[in-house]
């Protein structure tokens, strides 16, 4: 599990729950019900951490805020 802030919020407009990780520009996922939009936010994490890497950018730390708003 990582410690990054995401904020979780329904769209009426997608008809899903948005999961967004302010802490890393334009990490976001998206799913049916709550627990599936942070359980594939989980995953896009990594995902950005590992291409952040690959590209040797820089991955910010998490600030240790709220796990979800």
């Amino acid at each position: 599990m990582t410690k990054y802030e995401i904020i979780l919020y329904w769209s009426e407009e997608d008809g899903a729950y948005i999961a967004e990780v302010p802490e890393l520009a334009g990490c976001m996922a998206d799913g049916p019900t709550a627990a599936e939009a942070l359980a594939e936010a989980e995953r896009v994490i990594q995902e950005w951490i590992e291409t952040a890497q690959e590209l040797g950018r820089p991955v910010p730390a998490p600030k240790g805020r709220l796990r979800y708003a």
